[in-house]
């Protein structure tokens, strides 16, 4: 065996006891806080939920979040591009271009259908 994995399996195994312990001692030594406003069902102090539980949402909110997520997504492809892109060379700067685009043409597409206009 290698000094590596041997080094590897005993910090697994240190810390799959050590975490459960530390949690152990954070229940049993850790301060507790109690009382009145502890055991209500909104510590905040909002005594009344304006509103039902199942009320509607509109598909905008939705939308909105799935758009926040696709073009979030483009920055995490970007990032390595933009630290490699010395050794990727002409090719890969054309193939981020072609990425770019890509999404610019969906974010035209979004705009001109509408779907940020909240009105």
């Amino acid at each position: 065996m290698s000094v590596e994995l041997l080094l590897s399996a005993f910090i697994f195994i240190f810390l799959c006891f050590a975490i459960p312990t530390v949690m152990l001692m954070m229940v049993v030594f850790g301060p507790r806080s109690g009382g009145k406003a502890k055991n209500e069902p909104y510590e905040s102090g909002i005594k009344h939920v304006v509103g039902m539980a199942d009320q509607k949402f509109s598909v905008k909110f939705y939308l909105l979040a799935i758009l926040f997520l696709i073009f979030d997504i483009e920055a995490v492809f970007m990032y390595p591009w933009a630290v490699s892109l010395r050794e990727l060379g002409v090719f890969g700067f054309l193939e981020m271009v072609v990425f770019i685009l890509l999404l610019l043409t969906g974010l035209i597409y979004i705009i001109k259908k509408g779907v940020l206009n909240w009105r």
